[in-house]
Order: C-alpha cells, then structure tokens, then sequence
C-alpha cells in the first residue's frame, strides 16, 4: 500500500514537472505557426511567420552554429592537454590550476564580458570579429570540457596504463593518441555536449560582446522579443527548438554509445 501511494506520489511529481515545462513550449510554438495571436488556433495555420524569422536572422542563426563548433574545437584542443597534464601530474599546483581554469563560472558573465572589452576593446578588428565573441565561449565552457575530461581521467590508473605503453615502445604521442584519447572518449564526448549546448544558449555574455551584425540566436531572440509581433518571437523560438533539440539528441546518443563502449 505504501509503495503504491509513493508510484503515485512519484509519478505526479513528474507529470507536474514535464507539464511545467511543456505546456509553455507548446504554447508558444503554436503561436509561431498560428496566423493571428490574438485571435488564437481559429485564426489557422501558418508558416509565415517561420519564414519571416528566417529572413532575418538566418546569419545570426549559422553564426551561432558556427561559433559552438569553433568553440568545441578550441576547447578539445585546450581542455584535453589541459586535463591530461592535471590528471597526469595530480597535486596542489593542479588544484590550484583547476580552481583557476574554474574561475570563470564563478564571475557572472556581464563582468567577464565587461573585463574582456576592457583589454581588447581597443582592437577595433578583432572587437568588429566574430572571434571576439568565440573568445568569450571559450573562457565559459572551457571548465565544463576540462572538469568532464579529468573526472573521466582520474577514475583509471593513467600511471600503469602509461608505463605499460613505455616498455612496449611507446612513444609519449603514442600514449596519448592511443591510450589517453580512447579511455577519455566518454568524457570527451560529455563535455562536447556541455560545450555546444551553452554556447549555443548563452545570452548574457554574448548581449555584451556582439555587435549589430554579430547577433547570436539568444540575442536575436531577445530583439524580436523586444521589436516585432510576438508571432515572429514564437517562430523565432520554434526555429530555436528545431535547431537544438535534433542536435541534443544526437550528441546524447553519441556519449551513451561511447560510455557502453568503454565499460
């Protein structure tokens, strides 16, 4: 009796969760496709309002696009030596480099943002680049790819599976193309899907950085929100959503496939 009621209990709590999340998302998807808000579902049907967005922000959706794949390889490229030499040589001066590459995610991002124009603000080239933008990416997922990479890590015995390689012949970039790249596969990929996923959604960071032609889609969303009818907001959303979710996806499916790999 008392497991019955706790199922019950348990399974509320989450239909009440989803709902709470769903029912807007629904809500304002319809809008998108809906011909008149206000005058709600009998007022039919269209794509109008999804062509329009994509009239107007198609650049700042592939820069978007284009700028979470920069920032996932300029974090692999950085996070994994980066989480290799920490996990390799564990002791206070990692922590302490760990609590330092950390530090960004403890600054809000309107001041990291504002400390960023400061330095390079000058630098009408790269302030006017998308670049700029890509650097204000890095310094905020950069954590999320290194901490994945390093719990991965530091669950195996690097030492012994390293040593082993070096009395076979191994070469040091052998070892790591061959023994720590594999093994830190399930983490990789974690951290992938961390990176992509907040690069594409972060707004505060980029509302500071982008400039008119550089608008992001978080910052293209927040102007048609402010400027136009709430039908191309809705759309612009709906676009949103097609975009991510199917990319989500993939990636989840990506590092469930590789964790059954490695196990």
């Amino acid at each position: 009796m008392f497991r019955s009621k706790t199922k019950i209990l348990q399974l509320t709590v989450t239909l009440t969760a989803c709902a709470f999340l769903l029912v807007p998302t629904i809500l304002s998807v319809l809008a998108g496709v809906t011909a008149n808000y206000f005058q709600g579902i009998s007022s039919g049907f269209t794509l109008k309002w999804v062509f329009r967005v994509w009239e107007l922000y198609s650049g700042s959706i592939f820069l978007s696009l284009w700028l979470a794949i920069a920032c996932l390889i300029s974090t692999l490229v950085i996070g994994l030596p980066a989480a290799y030499g920490l996990a390799r040589h564990p002791g206070w001066l990692s922590r302490i480099l760990e609590e330092f590459i950390s530090l960004p995610l403890a600054v809000p991002g309107l001041a990291l943002a504002l400390a960023l124009l400061q330095l390079y603000g000058s630098l009408k080239g790269f302030r006017a680049s998308w670049t700029f933008i890509l650097v204000g990416h890095v310094l905020y997922t950069l954590p999320f790819m290194v901490r994945s990479i390093l719990s991965v890590l530091a669950a195996m015995d690097l030492r012994t599976l390293e040593e082993g390689a070096a009395t076979l012949g191994a070469s040091p970039w052998q070892r790591f193309r061959d023994i720590v790249v594999p093994n830190a596969m399930p983490g990789i990929l974690a951290g992938a899907l961390t990176v992509v996923t907040l690069s594409i959604g972060e707004f505060n960071l980029t509302w500071m950085l982008h400039t008119p032609y550089l608008k992001t889609l978080p910052v293209g969303l927040a102007d048609s929100y402010a400027s136009m009818r709430l039908e191309v907001a809705s759309a612009y959303t709906l676009v949103f959503f097609v975009l991510i979710v199917p990319l989500l996806m993939a990636m989840q499916w990506a590092s469930a496939r590789a964790q059954r790999i490695a196990q």
